[in-house]
C-alpha cells in the first residue's frame, strides 16, 4: 500500500473539489491518501502551510509515497521538496501538480509563495518522477497556462498532460468534481521507474 499525500489551494480543504473522488479512487486500490487541513485556508502562508502539510508527509516512507499538489498547494509541495534531503532520506515516488503557478500570478495574497526563487535543481532530485495536469483555459494562470507547463517541463524534466477545457479543476471549495487525470498521473507514479 502505498501513500498519497495532497496540499490542497487556497480557501479549500481536505473535503474540497476531486479530493473525494480522487480518495475513493485510490482507496479501492489499497493506497492510502492523505489531504490534510492547511491552516487559514482564505489567507495562505507558506510556513504554516509548509509546517503542517510537512507533518503528514514526514510520516510517511518517501520510497512509497507521491505528493500531490492543486494550485497554490502544489507551490507548497515544491516548497517541501526543495528543502527534502534526498541523499538523507530518500526520494519520494513522485509529485503530481494540479493547475499549479510556476511563478507569481499576481495574487497579492499568495505573493510570499514566491517571495525566493524556487531551487528547481533541488526539487528535480527530490522526487523520482514529476507530472503536471493543467487545462489550457485555467483562468487563474492566465494569460498563458502553458507557459506554466513549459517552466515545470524544462526546469523539472516533468510531463505533463495539458486539456483543452477544466479551468482550475475546481472552481470553488465545494465544486466536487471527478478527475480521473490525476488518478492516472498517480497510478503512473507508483508503476513508473524509481
Amino acid at each position: 500500500m502505498s501513500t498519497v499525500v495532497v496540499s490542497h489551494g487556497m480557501h479549500a480543504a481536505g473535503d474540497s473539489v476531486w479530493f473525494p473522488y480522487l480518495r475513493d479512487a485510490l482507496s479501492g486500490d489499497g493506497h492510502r491518501v492523505e489531504v490534510p487541513d492547511l491552516p487559514a485556508p482564505a489567507t495562505p502562508r507558506p510556513v504554516p502551510w509548509l509546517a503542517a502539510y510537512g507533518a503528514v508527509v514526514g510520516g510517511t516512507d518517501p520510497a512509497d509515497t507521491v505528493l500531490v499538489g492543486h494550485s497554490i498547494g502544489g507551490v507548497n509541495l515544491l516548497r517541501l521538496l526543495e528543502a527534502h534531503d534526498p541523499d538523507r532520506d530518500g526520494r519520494f515516488t513522485g509529485a503530481v501538480l494540479v493547475a499549479t503557478p510556476a511563478r507569481d500570478v499576481g495574487y497579492e495574497v499568495l505573493e510570499e509563495f514566491f517571495a525566493a526563487p524556487l531551487d528547481w535543481p533541488r526539487i528535480r532530485r527530490a522526487a523520482a518522477s514529476i507530472r503536471v495536469l493543467t487545462a489550457v483555459d485555467d483562468p487563474v494562470l492566465a494569460p498563458d497556462p502553458i507557459e506554466h507547463v513549459r517552466t515545470f517541463v524544462t526546469e523539472l524534466g516533468a510531463t505533463a498532460t495539458v486539456t483543452a477545457t477544466g479551468a482550475h479543476f475546481g472552481a470553488t471549495p465545494d465544486d466536487h468534481i471527478e478527475l480521473p487525470e490525476v488518478v492516472h498521473l498517480i497510478r503512473d507514479c507508483l508503476t513508473g521507474p524509481r
